[in-house]
């Protein structure tokens, strides 16, 4: 994350580049210098993931009231002396940067290989030193800091682009986070979430222009730097022969200075010394070793300059760098949905705004949005951008996905609408132990149905169907491509709904066909007499459980991966729940209101030793009753399903199947799989192919079946 060696640079050789100061004394001269204006820290959410996570339990799928109450606490320190947060959350991975995606996901499945070592070694917990975040906190940290009244933002972009752009359009008082282009970009203060001690709100500050004065440099050299070094967007290894070029003739370093150190330095030096001896005389491309990267170079060093910001290095625009629009052109063939798709109306225009359902309260509020969100619009924030070539033509569709997205209330909804492309990071699974299938297919005829739902089945033939490009992780997959995924028919009565009705229809029996919907991207909806009888708080629940068991042919006593697999699970409620028009009220399946994992796992060790309902319920009358109703609940629902539920002793192991990708060195098909014989399994690629009919999921036999 970041440009390449400058974090441990600035450690150990310009260590007067950080400054220990206090927050609470900074934003009280920052209100003497600007009355009537909060003090405000955009915060970069995903950077401080793993420091807001502070609970002790963390491989077993997360203690989520414990974090929840952690959020809080953090919130309410900075509300106490008066300071705004602004939270930014990655809304989508730009292709520039999905080499480097890949290159963590794939990082990441080595460290978890290691825990899971760990835990078969010595049957506890890691230590902090190999700390992985439970499944699923990003989402739901958006979900918590919303519910504590938070602004929480998804960006629309690269979001350490959009937080580096409020900073420095809304005068704010710094960003929070941990990412080395903080220091890169020309904008406001940049302090350091691992530094902050919550309790006196010290931290360091990171200032770039004594970075600048350290290695001779000025602010507009540090775009072109960080692109020699390498950074998200510019592989290291594209210029290793030009730095070590500037090394060997650097002949003012230290000679105990590290060598990475002395890099960074020799290439700061040859651009004050060499190429500011040319800067506007010559192109970029006369100085320095471009060749076939001189489109990449260029993309790199403007993707540092933020509204109004030019750089010296460029004095004449590069071939192929479009200027921002906002113009969205569809796949479809409809002309008119080539048209500007703002954030909302303009409200002192005349312009009737469209209704939506507001998630949280469930009461029609209008598509437009706040006229300083408007300002703040994270789409106006791009030094360049291409024509968004999307899935749909409705653009009135569009306009309240792409709110909902940028305000943090759904999930993948608007990447499927405008890129037909998705992704799912890592997941606590053990790659050596695949008697349980991974979660990308556990749930995948889940979000089958919903690409149905949003972009159409294509039932009339297999060259209208649309394929949504799917990149999980998952044991086999080396993901050198994204899974070519097809929607799923849905099987309502009266037929797919369309977005319009699900999402702007306020008419009576709305609400009951949004649940039904939600039901039928379960496959659930033969269930749903069972389902809508349970209380409000465990409907989602519910729901999810019966999905399980009815997906899996059995469920392998690995609490660490059953943990994470239902709170993937509560992902997907998110998902569908959202593009069904919020039937749920989304507190219901937030991971703090129904599942701690530390409990599960304790509970999950009694319940291999055999201790009774009773014990596990610690002897309390009312959980004991609540139980028993939603056990009842699933059970009937499964036997709907023609799936019988029996205690674990019965439970036999039926294969060794391998859940990996086979022939990866192509794209793979899958047109998904459902109970009711619709489409194909997901294990359907054979070397070299792209579709075919492979076996499906095995099941018991009613005699080994489950049985309540």
């Amino acid at each position: 994350m970041g440009v390449r060696g400058l974090q441990g640079f600035v450690a150990s050789t310009c260590p007067q580049v950080c400054t220990v100061v206090n927050l609470k004394e900074l934003a009280e001269r920052h209100r003497s210098k600007h009355p009537g204006c909060m003090p405000t820290i955009v915060v970069d959410a995903m950077c401080c993931l793993r420091y807001w996570y502070t609970p002790e339990s963390w491989v077993c799928g997360g203690q989520w009231r414990e974090y929840f109450a952690a959020l809080r606490e953090f919130v309410k320190t900075f509300a106490a002396v008066g300071i705004k947060l602004i939270f930014f959350f990655d809304g989508m991975v730009e292709q520039d940067k999905r080499d480097v995606w890949v290159k963590r996901r794939l990082k990441n499945n080595r460290e978890i290989a290691k825990v899971f070592h760990y835990i078969k070694s010595h049957r506890k917990q890691p230590g902090r030193h190999m700390f992985f975040i439970p499944s699923g906190l990003a989402i739901f940290t958006r979900f918590a800091l919303k519910a504590l009244g938070q602004d929480t933002l998804c960006s629309l972009q690269e979001a350490d682009y959009e937080v580096a752009s409020y900073g420095l359009q809304n005068n704010c008082l710094g960003i929070l986070g941990e990412d080395t282009d903080y220091l890169i970009y020309d904008t406001c203060p940049y302090f350091s979430i691992s530094e902050l001690c919550l309790d006196s709100l010290d931290t360091v500050m990171l200032c770039r222009q004594k970075l600048c004065e350290s290695l001779g440099l000025g602010l507009a050299d540090l775009p072109l730097l960080a692109c020699l070094l390498g950074n998200d967007i510019v592989p290291d290894g594209v210029f290793e022969s030009f730095r070590y070029k500037c090394l060997s003739s650097y002949t003012s370093v230290k000679e105990n200075l590290d060598k990475k150190g002395s890099t960074i330095s020799a290439v700061a030096h040859h651009i004050a010394k060499v190429l500011r001896l040319h800067q506007g005389e010559k192109k970029l491309e006369e100085m320095l070793p471009l060749g076939p990267n001189k489109a990449l170079f260029y993309k790199g060093v403007t993707s540092y300059l933020l509204p109004g910001q030019t750089s010296p290095w460029i004095f004449q625009k590069p071939k192929g760098i479009a200027t921002l629009h906002k113009q969205v052109v569809s796949m479809s063939s409809d002309p008119e949905s080539k048209q500007e798709i703002p954030v909302c109306t303009d409200p002192d225009s005349n312009q009737e705004s469209p209704m939506c359902i507001d998630p949280v309260s469930n009461q029609e509020v209008p598509v437009c949005t706040d006229p300083e969100i408007k300002q703040e619009d994270p789409m106006n924030m791009e030094p360049e951008i291409k024509q968004q070539v999307t899935m749909v033509s409705d653009t009135e569709i569009l306009k309240i996905a792409r709110m909902r997205h940028v305000q943090g209330e759904s999930y993948l909804v608007y990447n499927i609408l405008t890129s037909g492309e998705i992704e799912c990071s890592n997941t606590l699974e053990d790659a050596l132990d695949q008697a349980l299938p991974s979660q990308a297919f556990v749930y995948r005829p889940v979000r089958q149905r919903v690409y149905s739902l949003l972009l159409g089945s294509g039932q009339d033939g297999a060259s209208s169907c649309p394929t949504v490009r799917e990149w999980f992780v998952y044991s086999g997959n080396p993901l050198r491509h994204p899974d070519l995924v097809r929607p799923l028919p849905m099987n309502i009565p009266g037929g797919t709904p369309s977005l319009n009705l699900l999402w702007l229809n306020q008419e009576l029996g709305t609400q009951a066909l949004r649940m039904d919907t939600l039901l039928a991207c379960f496959d659930l909806l033969s269930s749903r007499e069972e389902l809508q009888a349970v209380e409000m708080p465990f409907q989602a629940l519910c729901c999810l459980l019966t999905y399980l068991f009815v997906q899996l042919d059995c469920v392998d006593p690995r609490a660490v991966q059953l943990g994470a697999l239902l709170v993937r699970g509560l992902t997907m409620v998110v998902l569908v729940n959202s593009v069904c028009g919020w039937p749920l009220r989304v507190g219901d399946f937030m991971p703090w209101n129904v599942f701690d994992g530390k409990l599960f796992h304790e509970k999950y060790l009694q319940s291999e030793k055999g201790c009774a309902v009773e014990v596990l319920v610690e002897q309390n009358r009312s959980r004991l009753s609540t139980f028993h109703s939603l056990k009842s609940v699933v059970c009937k629902a499964c036997l709907r399903e023609d799936r019988h539920i029996v205690s674990r002793q019965q439970w036999r192991p039926h294969h060794s199947g391998q859940w990996e990708r086979q022939g990866s060195s192509s794209h793979r098909t899958s047109s998904g799989y459902s109970r009711s014989g619709q489409g194909q399994h997901w294990r359907d690629q054979g070397p070299g192919s792209r579709q075919h009919a492979p076996e499906r999921w095995k099941r018991h036999s009613p005699s080994s079946g489950w049985s309540s």
